[in-house]
């Protein structure tokens, strides 16, 4: 297949300067893009900075637990329910961004998604709370595992429908550790993707974004990448604000969309078996001198390499 089977150009005119090659995923939200910058402003009643910030609920597991029948998953009634630390430090940014933008007289947005069963919710009342202006979930089975591919394919449709200026997921989820969703995403939309973030800078006039990102060893990597673009925020980068007991009242009051999925194809990987590992002999308590210690230590050295 030639690259123009591939790829559809687009030229965005962000601020007068040519910018962007996005692939056919993504078509619907690039022109819904350009409705919004195509001259470098937006129509009147249109957020002119829009942020979609993908979260997750996740779950924790208490001191005792116990596994379904089928023995690949959790029962629920063991289990703690939060919303992901590192999604909650993509809605603070997000949220700092549009006040930005707000304070310079612009419209502003930020739009969170989340997929799942209803008790997700929760986790998307409390964006909500933060300040978040609208709510969207993705309806999934309650109490499901899905897999990164099926969540990131779920997604995909309700945020490149949002057509946002920038998308912004956690690094990982505290409960898979998988930090695969966010990259996925920007797969499924043929966006550019920069993971790791630490810090964001807009820049709407050029249609670009300068983010810094952590590297090993304590260093950064400054990048500058076109919008629309998707991008997984670390911890550290912000101090995530806390709600108001009226905000949190007032988000209760408000509707969440909900958005039936299109078909899903197979996932990535299926779950065969969760189990507790066997626990080990206990640990030796070694007493006596210095010298006598140190005599058991070599005694236990050469009889675990003998």
């Amino acid at each position: 297949m030639s690259t123009a089977d591939n790829f559809v150009g687009i030229v965005v005119h962000a601020g007068g300067n040519v910018k962007g090659l996005f692939g056919p995923r993504f078509l619907p939200g690039v022109v819904a893009y350009l409705a919004r910058h195509g001259d470098g402003t937006s129509p009147e009643g249109t957020p002119e900075v829009k942020a979609v910030v993908c979260v997750k609920q996740v779950v924790a597991i208490g001191d005792e637990i116990a596994f379904t029948d089928d023995g690949k998953s959790v029962d629920g009634d063991y289990l703690d329910h939060a919303v992901n630390e590192w999604d909650v430090v993509a809605v603070e940014e997000a949220l700092r961004m549009t006040e930005a933008a707000s304070a310079a007289g612009e419209e502003s947005e930020v739009v969170v998604v989340t997929v799942g069963g209803e008790e997700n919710e929760e986790a998307l009342r409390r964006c909500l709370a933060m300040g978040a202006q609208r709510a969207i979930r993705v309806e999934g089975q309650s109490g499901a595992l899905l897999d990164p591919l099926t969540v990131a394919r779920r997604l995909a449709p309700v945020v490149a429908r949002e057509a946002a200026d920038v998308v912004l997921c956690g690094v990982q989820s505290s409960d898979s550790v998988q930090a695969a969703v966010g990259t996925m995403l920007a797969e499924l939309l043929e966006l550019p993707r920069v993971a790791v973030v630490k810090e964001i800078s807009l820049d709407r006039a050029d249609g670009t974004a300068t983010v810094m990102r952590e590297l090993e060893g304590g260093l950064v990597d400054v990048v500058e990448v076109d919008l629309p673009a998707l991008l997984t925020v670390q911890t550290g980068i912000n101090e995530p604000r806390y709600a108001t007991l009226r905000a949190i009242k007032q988000a209760n009051l408000k509707e969440i969309e909900v958005v039936e999925p299109s078909q899903d194809a197979p996932g990535c990987y299926e779950i065969l078996r969760i189990y507790a590992p066997p626990r080990g002999e206990g640990a030796e308590m070694l007493e006596g001198s210095p010298a006598e210690v140190a005599a058991r230590i070599v005694e236990l050295v050469k009889a675990r390499l003998s």
